[in-house]
């Protein structure tokens, strides 16, 4: 009895074939590079590697260890003002405090000024998507429907302006700094703009179109932890207020651990301080309006200056560090093991 399986279909005609074309690409004949792993190339290249990384590891340190810094933290120096933000209910109550410090050393070239908080979490998932990026280009959209709940809208169903955790949550305290010069004080000049990046300035943030700013957030209101509307952050500079305010740009940029530094203001290089901040006797002048104290955090000021290879942070150093060290210990183990295979199988052929 014949197989039905292996009969002609019917009319005489063969079945399409399913094999690719006879051709050089579809058959995988295209001349290719075969590298050939000799003992001398893989060895080589652990070694060039370790090498190379050793080198960059020892100058991002010296370069990170040549960066001039000095900490200040003032949650405790602050301490009354600090017990008085305590209670919400006395967010519009104004509080000062003063901190001294001496500079022993001359801190020469460009000074940055930095506010630093530990133990303030912007990495939850929740905090991280409260936001409407829509919003923080200007446009008119209704915020109900965004990540921003529950800082949409008040009870009266007036929308925030910006809405969201994070914009509600923004570091608020002005820190000046001061000289003290003999028995004058000289008050250390300061940018407040330039801080932010390029494109958040000029391609993520935009405020609404209107003839004056004051007329495009009407019909809004401020986040509840803020003390005066988004129109009113920077009343000298009209190009660095509303949502392209550089320190509001800065406190958008969230950060991914629980301690972390943002950029609040750079040193003028004039007059006295044309060459950096003279070592001498300095004061910061701190209006306390962030509270910290409920989540147990602390808060600092940073002066500090930056190198090529960025600020006093060693951890890309030590990678390469570590990377190049482990790249020229295999290097010599795969050495020592091709040795030993040589010499048992010399052995052997005897």
């Amino acid at each position: 009895m014949k197989n039905k399986a292996s009969s002609p279909p019917q009319g005489g005609e063969a079945r399409p074939s399913r094999c690719p074309d006879n051709s050089a690409f579809k058959q995988q004949k295209l001349p290719a590079w075969k590298p050939q792993l000799t003992i001398a190339t893989v060895l080589s290249s652990f070694f060039l590697t370790g090498m190379f990384c050793l080198l960059v590891g020892v100058c991002l340190i010296l370069s990170a260890n040549s960066v001039r810094e000095i900490q200040i933290d003032y949650s405790d120096r602050c301490s009354d003002c600090s017990k008085l933000r305590e209670n919400s209910s006395n967010w519009n109550k104004e509080c000062h405090c003063s901190v001294d410090f001496t500079l022993k050393e001359d801190i020469l070239g460009d000074v940055f000024m930095y506010y630093g908080l530990q133990n303030f979490f912007q990495n939850h998932r929740r905090y991280v998507i409260s936001r409407s990026d829509a919003q923080l280009l200007g446009r008119n959209v209704n915020i109900q429907k965004s990540y921003c709940a529950p800082f949409t809208t008040y009870r009266n169903g007036t929308p925030m302006a910006p809405c969201g955790a994070i914009a509600n949550s923004m570091f608020n305290d002005t820190i000046d700094l001061f000289y003290n010069l003999n028995s004058s004080v000289i008050q250390v000049p300061l940018l407040k703009t330039g801080n932010s990046w390029w494109t958040d300035k000029n391609v993520k943030f935009r405020n609404p179109k209107s003839y004056n700013l004051s007329s495009a957030f009407a019909g809004t209101a401020r986040p509840p932890y803020w003390q005066k509307p988004a129109y009113l952050l920077d009343e000298e500079d009209e190009r660095n207020t509303g949502y392209v305010n550089d320190d509001f740009i800065i406190w958008m940029r969230v950060s991914a651990f629980a301690t972390f530094r943002n950029l609040y203001r750079r040193v003028s290089r004039i007059r006295q301080f044309a060459d950096g901040l003279p070592a001498g006797n300095y004061t910061f002048h701190i209006s306390y309006n962030f509270p910290v104290s409920k989540f147990k955090g602390r808060k600092h000021v940073i002066l500090s200056t930056v190198v090529w290879s960025g600020g006093s942070n060693p951890f890309l150093g030590i990678a390469y560090l570590v990377c190049g060290t482990a790249a020229t210990l295999t290097g010599f183990v795969i050495t020592a093991i091709h040795l030993k295979l040589r010499k048992k199988k010399t052995y052997f052929q005897k």
